[in-house]
């Protein structure tokens, strides 16, 4: 028998939202299964944390809808609240608590036992690299630690739905590693998507890569079947870099 196919955890259909002129996601669907790591990828202003924003619920949809473990996201659902993890693009950290201390709390703030927080935090802080740190406040970390606690906070609560937003930006080549091999670990009891502008990484960590722009769907495929496709219709086909330069041009964006 062949293996079972893996079940939707994550569903957004002909999701559409605009800002005054600017149409930011237009009937965008992509769906995602359990156990998977799914990028999303495209250039500055394609539309990418706009997508993560409506799939989180933070911002409401103009049109189309999200659909998490069968349940409707809206604004403040408590599906995401219980089953989603969000690392945002931009550290946000408590700069006078303690690495230690600003894990239990959130901990506490998704429901969780003080012991048990004090646990898991302790466990990520050192799977991590972060446990020499855990008394130091976030204030003294350096930029790519603040960011590998930025990534724990996404993950204290242990949801099953882990969202990540630019994981490796301000990261120095080891700690990408580290990440990148975190991530891939995660898989094993986790559904992870997130969004990057690093090539290499989506080429290494996903097991599928959606490419948008200007807020449409190009292509959605494997890494290598991306690159065989584009190098048959004469697209580049060297590297996933080739296939997203081929889709969304050479024109520089801001």
């Amino acid at each position: 028998m062949g293996a079972q196919p893996r079940r939707t955890v994550l569903e957004a259909s002909d999701l559409r939202k605009r800002f005054g002129d600017i149409m930011a996601v237009d009937g965008l669907s992509v769906s995602v299964a359990e156990g998977e790591v799914f990028g999303l990828l495209g250039p500055n202003g394609a539309g990418k944390s706009t997508t993560i924003n409506l799939i989180c619920g933070l911002l409401a949809a103009d049109g189309g809808e999200v659909r998490l473990f069968g349940e409707k996201v809206t604004p403040g659902a408590e599906v995401v609240k219980r089953r989603v993890g969000v690392c945002p693009q931009d550290i946000v950290v408590w700069p006078k608590l303690t690495c230690l201390e600003q894990l239990v709390f959130t901990g506490e703030m998704y429901g969780m036992r003080a012991a048990a927080a004090r646990r898991r935090s302790d466990a990520l802080l050192a799977e991590l690299g972060l446990a020499e740190k855990r008394k130091k406040p976030a204030a003294m970390l350096s930029g790519g630690m603040k960011r590998r606690l930025n990534f724990a906070l996404a993950l204290v609560h242990d949801p099953d739905v882990v969202i990540l937003d630019e994981p490796e930006a301000g990261l120095d080549p080891q700690s990408r590693v580290m990440v990148r091999e975190y991530i891939r670990a995660m898989a094993a009891r986790k559904t992870v998507l997130f969004t990057t502008h690093n090539m290499d990484e989506a080429e290494r960590v996903c097991d599928r890569v959606a490419i948008i722009d200007r807020g449409k769907l190009l292509i959605l495929d494997t890494p290598d079947n991306l690159k065989r496709t584009a190098g048959r219709k004469g697209e580049g086909g060297g590297t996933l870099e080739d296939v997203f330069i081929a889709l969304t041009g050479r024109r520089l964006r801001e």
